[in-house]
């Protein structure tokens, strides 16, 4: 990866906390910050496309309707009646 120079204002409070963090982690403040922005880029990506979702057909077209019958079946969600 080749890194390229960049200079970053903080607040005296946030500039506080990036110093003791990357002491407790025992990183660089600059590993810290490159750290902090790949999330931040990460959360706030914006796709090109929807993720879709992977789907499959159950061969039982009633199959939805059955979910709270066929979980009950296996105790799913029920509690401990001893106690």
């Amino acid at each position: 990866m080749s890194l390229k120079r960049t200079t970053v204002y903080l607040e005296e409070d946030d500039l506080h906390d990036l110093k003791d963090t990357a002491a407790r982690r025992g990183i660089s403040e600059a590993e810290l910050i490159r750290e902090g922005v790949r999330l931040a880029i990460a959360r706030n990506r914006v796709w090109d496309e929807p993720v879709g979702l992977p789907v499959f057909d159950s061969g039982d077209p009633t199959f939805a309707e059955q979910g709270d019958e066929i979980l009950g079946e296996t105790g799913f969600g029920r509690w401990n009646e001893a106690s």
